[in-house]
């Protein structure tokens, strides 16, 4: 057994040592949060990689800060980091559960790389935490707009605008949804208030023109999409749409310069390659019409009119077998092909050399 005396001596040791792990973990601590604050006032001048030394330096301080690890996921998302910023997210997250912002943030970026799944998911955790945050409902309501589900991505965009009254991007959304559920007035009632808000908004100009148009307001339409085109001037998808309009108001020429700018700014877009197509049969170059349509049936392979359209063009350069198989495809997917079409090409088979 221990003598009093040298009890009282080890215990007297041991509150030394404690007091100067508690000394060198106060420190480490302060350390960490001087260099995260250093950090953070790089990545408010936007100096990334000043910034995300700092955030490497605060958390070899201290590993467990959760905000550093998100902090730094921001900076890396910046600098096209992909993989570190979302294993920084990944990290924050299973430091603070709770972390809102961290699954709001971490959904944006799972959006922004057409993992809509995962954002989904992400949303709906930072809806479970802050149900209030308007900005978590709107986001949520985007994705699944973008997914096809336009019930769901109303409702979280009423919830949204319910929430903050003036959520301009919510608003915005809410119009593109409505409009293509067929609810016009409300759609362009949506992108009026939008525009109040925010008049350098280009989706809102744009969504407003795409519902102008369908109300037969081609002109307002136009108007609409150069106003959105002068605020973005490389978004392909405007010119696609401006081209469309061009084309409803039987003007050829015109649309055919805005979709071939919108193919050399995105030659991935079906809708384009189908104007296009429909320009070239305006034109009665039936060959670049079906090469058009061709395209757009392999970018978009549901794309009924398309399948209904080539199977005119097919007829045009006397390709019966062609043009049958493409009505019935168009047929298949619910649409009709145009019944001059169908006479046409019951009078070529019967009238086919055996």
């Amino acid at each position: 057994m221990l003598s009093p005396k040298i009890l009282a001596h080890s215990i007297f040791l041991l509150g030394i040592m404690l007091a100067i792990t508690a000394q060198a973990q106060s420190s480490r601590t302060a350390s960490a949060a001087s260099y995260l604050e250093r950090g953070n006032e790089w990545l408010a001048k936007g100096d990334l990689e000043r910034a995300i030394a700092d955030y490497d330096l605060a958390i070899a301080f201290d590993g467990s800060i959760a905000i550093g690890y998100y902090n730094r996921a921001l900076a890396r998302q910046q600098k096209g980091d992909v993989e570190g910023a979302l294993n920084d997210f990944n990290r924050c997250i299973k430091l603070n559960p709770r972390f809102a912002s961290a699954y709001l943030n971490r959904g944006a970026f799972r959006h922004s790389q057409g993992q809509y799944d995962a954002a989904i998911s992400d949303f709906s955790q930072a809806i479970e935490i802050t149900p209030k945050d308007s900005k978590a409902w709107a986001n949520r309501g985007t994705v699944r707009g973008e997914r096809g589900d336009l019930s769901g991505a109303i409702a979280d965009l009423d919830q949204a605008i319910k929430l903050d009254r003036r959520n301009a991007p919510a608003l915005t959304n809410r119009c593109a949804a409505l409009y293509r559920r067929g609810e016009l007035d409300a759609a362009i009632a949506d992108c009026n208030q939008a525009l109040k808000l925010n008049a350098n908004d280009a989706f809102a100009w744009n969504s407003r023109a795409m519902a102008r148009e369908k109300k037969g307001d081609a002109d307002g339409a136009l108007a609409d999409l150069d106003r959105a085109i002068a605020l973005d001037p490389n978004r392909a998808d405007f010119y696609s749409n401006r081209g469309a309009v061009w084309l409803a108001k039987g003007e050829p020429e015109r649309a055919l310069d805005d979709l071939n700018h919108s193919l050399s700014l995105n030659p991935n877009l079906a809708e384009t390659w189908y104007h296009r197509g429909i320009v070239w049969f305006a034109k009665e170059d039936f060959v670049r019409a079906a090469e058009d349509f061709s395209q757009t049936l392999r970018l978009n392979p549901n794309l009924a009119d398309a399948y209904c359209s080539r199977g005119v063009i097919w007829l045009r350069l006397r390709k019966i077998a062609e043009a049958e198989a493409d009505f019935a495809r168009c047929r298949a997917f619910g649409a009709t092909p145009m019944p001059e079409a169908e006479k046409l090409l019951k009078a070529m088979k019967e009238h086919k050399p055996r």
